[in-house]
């Protein structure tokens, strides 16, 4: 692969967190990042119609820099929620990589190689870098029962 397109917070994108890594592990790999603005309050709001057009317009963008990418990176914890989205506005023949696939495999993968950070599974802890409060109340909506996070 030579052309991956990144798909994150503007935040993440200004940090150049993604792009370092990537320039790290792909070398020779054309990198190119795209802000996506508003797709994260639109997710957080439950307005679909928004977080949809919003994506498919940060697709656009990114595609009138890089015309014919052959993966895309969603490197935001919401953007999972849009991966359908995304990969139809990207065209079946780029593979999509969501955060939350390569998080959970690369776990496994750490788990398989540590057994003795296995746990029973019978006790969990939410963490979060935002309002405990705030992301408890939407996590609950989100997932239909009690979720209560906790200041990282």
């Amino acid at each position: 692969m030579k052309h991956v397109a990144l798909f994150a917070t503007p935040a993440t994108v200004a940090s150049r967190a993604f792009q370092r890594e990537l320039a790290y592990r792909a070398i020779g790999v054309d990198v190119e990042a795209q802000p996506c603005g508003g797709v994260v309050d639109a997710i957080e709001q439950g307005d679909e119609i928004l977080a949809e057009a919003l994506v498919r317009s940060h697709v656009e963008a990114l595609k009138r820099r890089m015309p014919h990418p052959e993966a895309a990176i969603l490197g935001c914890t919401h953007y999972p929620l849009m991966e359908k989205v995304f990969q139809d506005a990207l065209g079946a023949g780029v593979k999509v990589y969501s955060q939350a696939n390569l998080v959970a495999e690369a776990l496994a993968d750490y788990l398989v190689r540590r057994p003795q950070f296995h746990g029973s599974g019978t006790q969990s802890r939410f963490l979060t870098t935002g309002d405990p409060s705030y992301v408890s109340n939407k996590a609950t909506q989100f997932l239909r029962r009690k979720i209560t996070f906790e200041a990282a």
